[in-house]
């Protein structure tokens, strides 16, 4: 794969380029992906959607670490893309166990549920800004590990944050 390639699937096809706050543009961006992974309404579509981005973002954001010979470049933000599925997955998880099948994109979109993903986003971004620990430790990892396994730690605290608001809420 040529550098010019990698270097755009690293920079979000061109979002992680914007000069303020490009991870947080990545992160819209990962709600389309999201949106990608959830529209065939196969559980293991989406988890190896998930799994895969992730892996293909290790590869791909060490690649662009040695492109542009800088370690974690802000303009890099594939691994905020892959990263915002995996924060939904618990939720996805959860419907897709209580009614056997999978929640449509749209469902995330109707009535009070825009309320949750946009709550989502927010705590995502919050951890991947806060980066309490290990989140803040992982990006000392070699290459694109060091990249992309802080947001999806960060991912996992927000599993954990929505988890316990969900069992207080009931």
């Amino acid at each position: 794969m040529t550098s010019r390639v990698l270097l755009l699937l690293a920079q979000g096809f061109g979002v992680g380029r914007v000069r303020h706050a490009p991870g947080t543009f990545g992160s819209f961006l990962g709600v389309l992906w999201f949106l990608v992974l959830v529209w065939p309404r196969h559980f293991g579509v989406f988890a190896i959607g998930v799994l895969g981005g992730v892996l293909v973002s290790v590869w791909v954001c060490g690649a662009a670490e040695r492109i542009l010979e800088r370690t974690d470049p802000p303009s890099v933000v594939l691994d905020e893309i892959v990263a915002v599925p995996l924060c939904y997955a618990g939720g996805v998880a959860w419907l897709w166990l209580k009614t056997g099948e999978m929640p449509s994109p749209g469902f995330f979109f109707t009535g009070r549920n825009w309320w949750g993903v946009a709550g989502v986003f927010v705590a995502f971004r919050f951890f991947d800004i806060l980066k309490p620990w290990p989140i803040g430790v992982s990006q000392r990892l070699p290459g694109g590990w060091g990249v992309a396994l802080d947001d999806v730690l960060a991912a996992c605290y927000v599993n954990a944050a929505a988890a316990v608001l969900w069992l207080f809420a009931r």
